[in-house]
């Protein structure tokens, strides 16, 4: 299942269940030549940090191996927060995702009814634009 585990972690990392976070500035910050005053509202993106090249080479290519040995450096694939505010029921949620692979590949056999179906990254988690029909077929040597 370690293989089952990286797909899993690639999903995520391409479309995570958490698009971002609101934090308040406790003093005055500045980053990247800006000054962010106290008490103002900052927005950080989970896609920014995990489409980023400098901690995932070629960002937009599904490639499960990115999680193999060590994986990601630290609080670069934070699909669930990280620290003390990280969703406390991030593990429950990625063992129920290798829990429904496992018995959806094991027992059918899936076929998209829209092929090249296109995926929509505008708002909310990444999705197919026509929700990805699909029919699928019990594999006949697994008793049901």
């Amino acid at each position: 299942m370690k293989y089952a585990r990286n797909v899993v972690n690639e999903v995520l990392r391409l479309a995570p269940p958490v698009h971002g976070f609101f934090r308040e500035a406790i003093q005055d910050i500045t980053y990247a030549g800006f000054t962010i005053p106290k008490g103002w509202k900052v927005y950080w993106s989970v896609s920014s940090t995990h489409k980023d090249p400098k901690y995932f080479p070629s960002p937009e290519k599904f490639d499960p191996t990115r999680f193999e040995g060590n994986g990601p450096e630290p609080f670069t694939f934070i699909p669930f927060g990280g620290g003390p505010r990280m969703c406390p029921g991030n593990e429950y949620a990625r063992q129920l995702l290798l829990v429904f692979m496992y018995h959806s590949v094991r027992k059918y056999r899936w076929e998209k009814l829209i092929p090249n179906e296109k995926i929509n990254f505008d708002y909310g988690p990444a999705a197919p634009v026509n929700g990805l029909p699909i029919k699928l077929y019990p594999h006949s040597d697994i008793k049901q």
